[in-house]
């Protein structure tokens, strides 16, 4: 009886040993917090305006989400007005305008993908090729300045490129006795010219983080790489890139939580009638319907879609990467 009480008694005095030593873990960790806190105190104050931008801008406009629940109407606000379930997801998904949005707004993210994300990479990887630090500084504030133009002025330049009357192109083809083509109203050119665009714009200031990523690089690989008799393109390929991969894959992850945000302004300042078919994307649906037409709720079920696609997208891509042995979020 004894040997059978001793049995029975050293696995709660086991367990008893594991919950006493999880508390005093706890209790270290606690205690490590708050003095990393007291320590780095001015830190943590330099933060706080942050903090509260976050808090104040980013979480409690999420309570407002539960409009897309309801009729939402601004007479009765959010607590008085009737729920409605899932009416407006089930409305929206149903609708005949949900695969042209879809189909619009993916075609757009992936051009955008192939052929914008990589541009930073590669204006990224010439630039560390330039060895004349004055034509490098140079090259680097023309492709900056791009980004500081507003996507109205944007337009107004490729109003004045491409018009079918007025445009630099199509006047050059009349004095070369040639056919004019209108291609900001033909809806063959539009996704093309959504995508040059945004790499006119972006590419410049994109590559800021990859030229500090390739700044962080050791001299001495480059030195070994030429030991070994490696060319430009060869240290290329087997130092720098290697250096920036861990970056790269950070921001594709994070391309991929917005792969239905395609942005607003630049689609609707080049949409027109017949393009209309083909520029139709969810941000500019929901303007149309959800403020012209005073449909809030329907606009905010619209807008959880897109945030809860961009979260599963994020979660997974970050598992992929974790698995495959990738540099990863969290």
């Amino acid at each position: 009886m004894k040997e059978l009480e001793t049995v029975q008694i050293e696995p709660k005095n086991r367990r008893a040993s594991k919950k006493a030593s999880a508390s005093g873990k706890s209790k270290t960790k606690r205690g490590r917090l708050w003095a990393d806190m007291a320590r780095d105190k001015y830190l943590y104050v330099l933060a706080l305006p942050g903090l509260i931008f976050f808090i104040i801008f980013k979480y409690i406009p999420i309570t407002n989400l539960v409009i897309a629940f309801q009729e939402y109407s601004p007479y009765f606000g959010v607590l008085g007005s009737p729920w409605v379930g899932f009416e407006h997801f089930i409305r929206f998904f149903s609708n005949n305008d949900f695969w042209m949005l879809l189909r619009n707004t993916l075609a757009i993210s992936f051009l955008s993908l192939i052929f914008f994300f990589p541009a930073p990479i590669i204006l990224a990887l010439m630039l560390n090729e330039v060895r004349s630090s004055l034509y490098k500084r140079t090259i680097q504030s023309l492709v900056y300045i791009p980004h500081f133009l507003s996507w109205v002025l944007i337009y107004g330049l490729t109003y004045l490129m491409f018009s079918q009357s007025e445009g630099l192109f199509n006047k050059w083809f009349m004095s070369m006795n040639w056919e004019t083509v209108d291609i900001l109203s033909d809806p063959n050119y539009f996704w093309a010219m959504l995508t040059a665009q945004s790499i006119w714009k972006e590419v410049g200031w994109g590559t800021i983080i990859f030229l500090a990523a390739i700044a962080g690089v050791d001299p001495q690989l480059y030195e070994a790489a030429v030991m070994d008799g490696a060319g430009r393109f060869r240290r290329m390929w087997h130092v720098t890139l290697p250096a920036m991969r861990n970056v790269i894959m950070i921001l594709l992850i994070l391309r991929l939580g917005t792969i239905l945000d395609t942005g607003f302004e630049q689609i609707y300042l080049m949409m027109n009638a017949p393009v209309t078919h083909v520029a139709e994307v969810f941000d500019t649906y929901v303007y149309r319907v959800g403020i012209r037409q005073g449909e809030f709720s329907y606009s905010t079920a619209i807008g959880l879609f897109k945030s809860i696609v961009g979260v599963i997208m994020v979660v997974t891509a970050n598992r992929l990467a974790r698995r495959y042995g990738q540099e990863s979020l969290y």
